[in-house]
């Protein structure tokens, strides 16, 4: 079938989703939007104030630098996939409760299944632990690494960098340092990023 049916059914399933009480308080589920056949899938924490409003990711002013980020890179938000770690807002929101995201990994790991990105791009901390559990973003931002069929890029949360100039450069820099892999994930010469890293220390998709 088709990847942007397969999408579209698992959005309409997403808007249903119980699988934890976060959407209770909730205007709307922020399932995620892009290319289906993207090779790069950006994923954030979760959805915040304006995105529960209109049921889109990255829409307030930490989207508005996303989409700055990506065009720095030569493309443009309809080249990439967008989605967020859980897919309700969290009250205040408030950092995501391990159950909460243990019960979105199960749309999460769908939407990846389905797109098969060359690229993610983890923003922020949460994300990054999907992948490389033990890592710390200060330490591992803007370097890739391969993670079983992906090449993983982690990176600063826009949200942080609205907050803190140097983070701001750093996300910046991270972006320009990967702007080949990219802009051309399918041309990119993958041995450039050394041995495949270990599925065990890096991946934690079925939490």
């Amino acid at each position: 079938m088709d990847k942007g049916l397969l999408l579209e059914k698992l959005s309409k399933k997403i808007d249903d989703c119980r699988r934890c009480d976060l959407w209770k308080n909730t205007t709307h589920a922020v399932p995620g939007e892009g290319n289906p056949d993207a090779k790069v899938m950006f994923i954030g924490e979760g959805p915040g104030f304006h995105e529960d409003r209109v049921g889109r990711p990255f829409v307030g002013q930490s989207g508005k630098l996303l989409d700055k980020m990506i065009e720095k890179v030569s493309l443009t938000r309809s080249d990439v996939f967008i989605g967020n770690v859980v897919k309700h807002r969290a009250p205040e929101n408030r950092d995501p409760s391990s159950l909460e995201i243990s019960a979105c990994n199960y749309w999460l790991d769908q939407q990846l299944e389905i797109i098969n990105p060359k690229v993610v791009v983890t923003l922020g901390r949460f994300s990054l632990a999907k992948f490389m559990p033990t890592a710390k973003i200060s330490q591992v931002h803007g370097d890739p690494v391969r993670v079983r069929n992906y090449v993983v890029i982690p990176m600063y949360h826009p949200a942080a960098a609205l907050r803190r100039g140097a983070i701001l450069r750093l996300l910046e820099e991270d972006f320009l340092r990967n702007k080949e892999i990219l802009f051309d994930p399918e041309s990119f010469d993958m041995s450039k990023l050394g041995p495949k890293s270990e599925d065990s220390d890096q991946m934690s998709f079925f939490n």
